[in-house]
């Protein structure tokens, strides 16, 4: 057994602290993680993936939205914040003890960190796959140029598509759109 025993925060202090504070935190199933306070090459990624959706979506009836709008999550409540999403047609909300969760996602995308990599990548998935609306869930490596593109058929089943080099193009079907990694990796000096 361990010495110092894990804390299991309950929803209600969950929400005692998003409330009590300007940061964003997300509940995964008892813990409490802090998303705000990522390195320079997280915001630099989720920003350029920001601006790049925001321009191609430009008279189109979808908006990127960006980290601080959280996503309502039934499989894993109350909400999640993505580094950035797209909601197209009328975007709706639901109060969730005072915070507006977007509940129609149509892609979600999660810049991740070597730390973060195997929630992205796996339960995030899960998480964000059980909503109805979403089409589409992008991962995107902030240490290297790769993404990891999931996309769900008219049947509701889900392939993966991995993109690697600054060279890769990937595809957002969803949005009749595609982000191509060098733009998406411009002005990023990759960690070493």
């Amino acid at each position: 057994m361990s010495a110092n025993p894990r804390h299991f925060y309950s929803l209600d202090e969950y929400f005692a602290l998003e409330e009590a504070s300007d940061a964003c935190f997300e509940y995964w199933d008892g813990d409490i993680t802090c998303m705000s306070g990522g390195s320079r090459w997280h915001y630099a990624i989720s920003g350029n993936i920001f601006l790049l959706l925001g321009t191609k979506l430009k008279g189109k009836k979808c908006r990127a939205m960006g980290e601080s709008v959280p996503v309502k999550t039934e499989k894993m409540p109350p909400y999640k914040y993505p580094d950035a999403m797209v909601v197209c047609g009328t975007p709706e909300f639901e109060k969730i003890r005072g915070t507006e969760a977007l509940v129609n996602p149509t892609l979600v995308v999660e810049v991740m960190s070597p730390s973060s990599e195997s929630r992205d990548r796996k339960s995030k998935f899960k998480v964000y796959g059980a909503i109805d609306s979403l089409k589409q869930y992008l991962v995107v490596a902030q240490n290297r140029p790769f993404a990891e593109l999931h996309t769900r058929d008219e049947n509701g089943v889900w392939s993966k598509t991995e993109y690697h080099g600054l060279e890769a193009v990937v595809p957002l079907a969803s949005l009749e759109c595609e982000l191509e990694l060098a733009e998406v990796y411009q002005d990023v000096e990759f960690p070493t």
